[in-house]
């Protein structure tokens, strides 16, 4: 019955199942899983003579009359609603379109708050009442008051007709439903079976019933998650082992004697983290985040260089080719001196630089082969073979997905010797972008998490200001004055020509790119000054050649796309102008301020921006009152939500259906504490009683957290 099509369901008509099928419904359990997003309260419905005004009410009948009245600013559609026992007037402010939609000889179905009009006693009128079609399937006039639920609809079927359907299959599919929680647990836990839950989700009969509903559901799905993230954690570390390095204090001073700066207490706290991770043979998985500038490329050194003291290999991955070729140059000049050798591999190589530069990674060269390499994407291929890879660096993680890097953690030596757990490398991932603790513990329950969070002495905070375009011209004469006293800056445009901004802004022609800014400054406000392009169709030669330029202090400004938004780091660029800052998320907008405030003086970042949405108002106030970057992932994760924010569908991560981070994190707690509690009394979930919930976790979570068919 579950699995039954609802084409094969008689009391479902065709209409509605090809309706349901375009919002993924296709089976009964689909269908009874399709929950309400909300409920009303549908006060009991009556006969027009018998409804009181100042009240919620319900009435039907039939539209006699209709008309558009265009009064001031307010034009208002309204209709006449009669029954059989009198009049009820109904007016629709600034809802014109709806002479289109609704018509005399119609029957409806209208709730909302009736008030008196007229003279002597008038007659009763609802504004912008709630409404819908009433068809031959229509239930019968209710007396009694219910709470409705509100499902996710589409133009093609709508909520009323979604919970006719749930009708016609509910109480069939509910015996068929099992439970994969014992009834002692769920007693502890105080929650109802998940047969009762999805009737009650369905038919509540108050709003209490909803609720109780919503927590059984909403814990499901945070429970199934914790448990693939503490179950994958177990066999981690059941199946695989790492090489433990060594550490001593001598080799502690080397390290450290290689960076040209003291370091943070916060640097500190997070390498002492990190070197009791990597001593160890069971593999680090450990998430470094810090705020913009906030020295994470410091740890990566430390760890790689700690593996390269053990006479083992560091590997570093960066999402661009700028970035990866920056992290190579910074690296190696920290490096010069020493007998650690660093390679940079990328996809912009020639066949024969390639060549030389894998044997040498492979330790096949005559050379001594690499210590560390220093990489894009390029080190995923097939032909990327390591001698004896010890520490994996994932740079800006959340540019990676799952897969990507479970390959290059799969790219460590053959086991040796007798123990059989295979041997894969102790992996640091890092972010610029700092993840809110509500989803750190729900999506990254699998990384142990170390926060830098203490910039650098000698940083001086970031003047962050909001202008429309109108102050252009204003905010380029104030940059031309910053250039004249030798200062540089940053032009970040949203792309580089008309067409490619155009096209990805619902083609408005007057978006400002790469090559008409160029245009104008050159002939205006920065005339006579040196200015150049940055962008991802350079080559990466062109690329290097621009940023060694730049860095030497011979170009003025750089116009440039977000191809700059993480790594590169110039100390006399104080200024940034971000055009059209409104087509940015908030994340990348910290990131691109962070290119500046890099030196000991006053930077300045300009945002250029005409918001069209209440979000996007919301982003420009939020970027414009602090240079937190742990405040505005806190304030991104309230306006854009978990999904987003974390980029799960990148990640892999299937979204959540019924729990709402924001509203539940209480749950999200004692589902962490649950699951790693089953998990530590059942490594595999193979105990009595414990196959349902197995399978259904591997089903759900199983694939994108790498479990597969786990021990």
């Amino acid at each position: 019955m579950l699995t039954t099509p609802l084409a094969e369901v008689p009391a479902i008509r065709p209409a509605w199942v090809e309706a349901l099928a375009r919002l993924g419904i296709g089976t009964v359990a689909d269908l009874v899983k399709h929950l309400p997003m909300r409920y009303e309260r549908l006060e009991a419905e009556s006969a027009i003579s018998d409804l009181s005004p100042g009240h919620i009410i319900t009435a039907r009948g039939e539209v006699s009359a209709t008309r558009v009245r265009p009064i001031g600013r307010r034009p208002r559609f309204e209709a006449v609603l009669l029954d059989h026992t009198g009049r009820l007037d109904l007016v629709w402010y600034n809802q014109t379109y709806l002479k289109d939609r609704l018509f005399p000889g119609m029957r409806i179905r209208v709730q909302g708050q009736a008030k008196k009009f007229g003279p002597r006693g008038g007659w009763l009128q609802i504004a912008n009442p709630q409404w819908e079609v009433l068809d031959e399937d229509a239930e019968p006039a209710s007396r009694e008051a219910r709470v409705r639920p509100v499902y996710p609809a589409s133009e093609h079927i709508n909520s009323a007709k979604i919970e006719l359907a749930v009708g016609k299959v509910l109480d069939a599919a509910l015996p068929q439903i099992e439970d994969h929680f014992s009834p002692e647990f769920r007693r502890a836990k105080d929650l109802p079976a998940l047969a009762d839950a999805y009737r009650l989700a369905h038919r509540p009969e108050s709003d209490e019933q909803g609720a109780a509903a919503h927590r059984r559901l909403a814990y499901d799905e945070l429970l199934m998650l914790q448990l693939g993230v503490f179950l994958r954690r177990a066999q981690v570390r059941r199946t695989m082992r790492a090489l433990p390095l060594r550490w001593s204090a001598q080799i502690d001073k080397h390290i450290r004697e290689r960076f040209p700066f003291e370091l943070t207490g916060a640097q500190s706290r997070v390498i002492d983290e990190v070197v009791a991770d990597l001593t160890l043979d069971a593999p680090t998985n450990r998430l470094i985040q810090g705020d913009v500038g906030s020295g994470k490329t410091v740890i990566a050194i430390y760890a790689m260089l700690l593996a390269a003291a053990a006479g083992h290999q560091g590997a570093m991955m960066a999402p661009t080719e700028l970035l990866a070729e920056q992290h190579f140059l910074s690296i190696s000049e920290a490096l010069k001196g020493s007998n650690v050798k660093i390679e940079l591999l990328t996809g912009a190589m020639g066949r024969a630089e390639r060549e030389g530069a894998l044997a040498r990674i492979a330790g096949e060269s005559g050379g001594g082969g690499a210590d560390l390499v220093i990489g894009t994407h390029a080190l995923l291929t097939g032909d990327v073979k390591f001698r004896s890879l010890a520490v994996v660096v994932i740079d800006e993680q959340h540019r990676f997905g799952v897969h990507q890097r479970s390959v290059l953690k799969g790219k460590s030596a053959e086991a040796v010797g007798a123990d059989t757990r295979t041997l894969t490398p102790h992996t640091l991932v890092m972010t610029a972008t700092p993840i809110p603790r509500t989803l750190a513990l729900t999506l990254l329950g699998d990384l142990d998490v170390s926060t830098i969070d203490e910039l650098p002495s000698g940083r001086t905070p970031i003047a962050t200001r909001v202008v429309t375009a109108e102050k252009s011209d204003e905010v380029y004469a104030f940059v031309r004055k910053r250039l004249d006293t030798g200062d540089q800056a940053y032009i970040v445009v949203p792309a580089i020509d008309t067409g490619a901004s155009a096209a990805g802004s619902g083609g408005d022609e007057d978006l400002a790119d790469l090559r008409s800014v160029m245009a104008r400054l050159e002939a205006h406000e920065f005339a006579g000054k040196r200015i150049a392009a940055m962008h991802g169709r350079l080559s990466a030669r062109t690329r290097d050649q621009v940023m060694h330029r730049f860095r030497a202090g011979l170009i003025d400004a750089l116009v440039a796309t977000t191809v700059i938004e993480v790594g590169v780091d110039v100390p006399n660029a104080t200024v940034m102008v971000i055009e059209h800052a409104e087509m940015f998320g908030l994340a990348q907008l910290h990131q691109l301020r962070g290119r500046v405030g890099r030196g000991k003086k006053r930077s300045v970042c300009v945002l250029i921006g005409e918001p069209k949405t209440p979000d996007g108002e919301l982003r420009l106030a939020a970027i414009a009152k602090t240079t937190d970057g742990f405040a505005l992932a806190e304030k991104d994760l309230e306006i854009r939500g978990p999904g987003e924010v974390f980029g799960q569908r990148q990640a892999g991560a299937p979204p959540f259906k019924v729990a709402d981070l924001m509203r539940d994190r209480e749950l999200l707690v004692m589902a962490r504490r649950d699951a790693g509690a089953w998990i530590e009394r059942s490594p595999e979930l193979r105990g009595p009683g414990e196959d349902l919930l197995r399978k259904r976790l591997l089903r759900q979570h199983g694939k994108w957290l790498g479990l597969g068919d786990v021990g």
